[in-house]
This record gives structure tokens, C-alpha cells and sequence, in this order.
């Protein structure tokens, strides 16, 4: 099961450094890398966008530390981009506006390969529970959930729905889409399906970025889009584990500690814990600690 993803950064396919960005040697700190044919590309420039990616994904290494994928502008897309040589270096592909109604168009052509997906939830069918649950049900279905990596929310899409723009002096979790964002999370999560935050798009905003990205964490985010490569690393400090955090892990994962016990002034239960105390270590892994771990003394309670 995925963990954690930390930053993706999106760029447009037709960047003049795709190449480099594609191979670590520019933004050697971005760890997944979205490639976008959809919103960051123009109508006009959608040719040469496209050129420019089979050009790189023929040309650029196989093996390097960030996934990459494609987000596709529409089927039609996906289907120009399994055409081109050296695709198989892709982790996969981001779905635009995912539903369960068009979701097939997508799913078909890559249910024989190797590469992975993850749809983007900003159409008005986030907004019913119902679409919601169907969408869920159908990720579920034989074959199809093991080309599932994550599921990613499109904020401004949603808000644009609602004819509203993200402010600039409040998180996203105070804005209507905060109870969307539970409710999806509470329709998904339990079903082993994780998700990824939407876009902070002010760049001028950092100490608002940092707030949003502590709520998207509690809110059991595994990682947030960002628009822009000084976003990435603001928003992977978030995603180093507290010393506290990964010393209480440790001790609900050792088979010696009892049942329930009481570390750094909190009740830890290891039936209930276990997953988060999984999670708590494999992020650890990933993103590293803040600070060296002390060993701290367990006390049954």
C-alpha cells in the first residue's frame, strides 16, 4: 500500500527542461514529477507539448530516484502517449477529472501494462455521495485496483464549480471544500485508497502553505501537488516524522510492549495504532525525523 508521496511537482510538457527535470539533473530534490498535457498547456501548444514529451520520454534515463507520470488531457492523449517509444520508463499516468463514467476510456488501455494511475477528483460528481461510492466501488473492481496508486482531489477545479477562488488568508480546509475533503476521505481511506491535497497556489503565502499542509496531513493526506519547485521542499519538512511520533511507533510495533501503555503523556493501544505506527515508520523512511530519537521509557497503564 502506498504511504506517502510527499511533493509532486506538475510540469507542463512543453518546458524547455523537461528533459533535465525528467532526469534528476535539474530539481534533483522533486521525488515524483508530473508531467501535464491538460490545464498548464494550450490548445495551440498541445502539438508541440506532445512532441516535446516523446522526445524526452525516448531520450531520458530509465532509472532515476523520482517517479514520473503523464497527466493526459483526454483519452485521445493517453492513447498518443502509450504510442511513443521509451513510455515504459513512466511510473504511469494522471487521470483529468475522473468519474465513473469515463473512467473505462482510461482504465482500457493500460489494464495489460505495467504502469499505474491515479484520477483526479474535480468534477461535479465529488460533490454526491452516491457518485462518490460508485466511483469507489468500480476502483474496487477485479484488476482495476491494483493499477490504483492514489487519488488526487482538484481544488480549484471544485472551486471554480462553486464559482469561488481559494483565498488568500485561510487553508482550503476552511473554505466549503473542508467537509468535502472529510467526506472523501472517510469514502476512500477505509477501503485502502489514499489520497493527495490540492494546489497552494500563492507563492508569496509560505507560513499559510505550512499551516495547510499540517491539515492536510491530519487529515490523512499522503501528499500535496505543487505548482512550483520552491513549494517542494516547504511541503516535505511537514512529512519528516516528530522524534515523539516515531519513538511511540516503534514501541506499538514491538512485540514486547503490552497491550496498551502510556508514552510521552498519551494512551498508546497497540490493536487500534498498529496501521498508524506502520505508516509512522515507513514515512520515516522516506522523508527521515526532525531530530535523533531518544529511547523514552514505556509505562503500562
Amino acid at each position: 500500500m502506498l504511504k506517502s508521496m510527499g511533493a509532486s511537482l506538475y510540469v507542463p510538457s512543453n518546458h524547455k527542461a523537461l528533459l533535465e527535470i525528467a532526469d534528476g539533473e535539474k530539481l534533483p530534490q522533486a521525488r515524483s514529477l508530473i508531467f501535464c498535457t491538460e490545464d498548464s498547456v494550450s490548445d495551440r501548444d498541445l502539438g508541440f507539448a506532445l512532441f516535446n514529451l516523446s522526445v524526452v520520454l525516448q531520450n531520458m534515463r530509465a532509472e532515476v530516484a523520482a517517479e514520473r507520470f503523464v497527466r493526459v488531457r483526454n483519452p485521445e492523449v493517453m492513447a498518443r502517449v502509450l504510442a511513443m517509444p521509451g513510455v515504459h520508463k513512466l511510473t504511469g499516468f494522471v487521470i483529468p477529472k475522473a468519474t465513473s463514467h469515463n473512467f473505462e476510456a482510461y482504465y482500457r488501455q493500460v489494464r495489460d501494462t505495467d504502469h499505474m494511475l491515479m484520477p483526479t477528483l474535480e468534477t461535479m460528481e465529488v460533490f454526491s455521495e452516491r457518485e462518490m461510492e460508485a466511483f469507489r466501488d468500480l476502483l474496487q473492481s477485479p484488476g482495476v485496483r491494483n493499477h490504483i496508486l492514489a487519488l488526487r482531489i482538484g481544488g480549484n477545479d471544485l472551486l471554480a464549480l462553486l464559482g469561488l477562488r481559494r483565498p488568500r488568508n485561510m487553508t482550503i480546509y476552511r473554505t466549503p471544500l473542508g467537509p468535502v475533503i472529510a467526506r472523501l476521505v472517510t469514502i476512500f481511506r477505509p477501503y485502502g485508497f489514499m489520497l493527495t491535497a490540492p494546489v497552494f497556489e500563492h507563492l508569496d503565502l509560505p507560513e499559510l502553505l505550512d499551516q495547510e499542509v499540517l491539515e492536510d496531513i491530519a487529515y490523512g493526506m499522503v501528499g500535496k501537488t505543487a505548482i512550483h519547485p520552491s513549494q517542494i521542499t516547504p511541503i516535505e519538512q511537514h512529512y519528516k516524522v516528530k522524534p515523539q511520533d516515531l519513538a511511540a511507533a516503534h514501541a506499538i510495533l514491538d512485540e514486547n510492549s503490552p497491550a496498551v501503555f502510556k508514552m510521552h503523556d498519551s494512551m498508546c493501544e497497540v490493536a487500534t495504532h498498529r496501521a498508524w505506527a506502520e505508516r509512522t515508520v515507513a514515512q520515516s523512511r522516506l522523508f527521515g525525523a526532525h531530530h535523533p530519537v531518544n529511547t523514552i521509557e514505556r509505562e503500562s497503564t
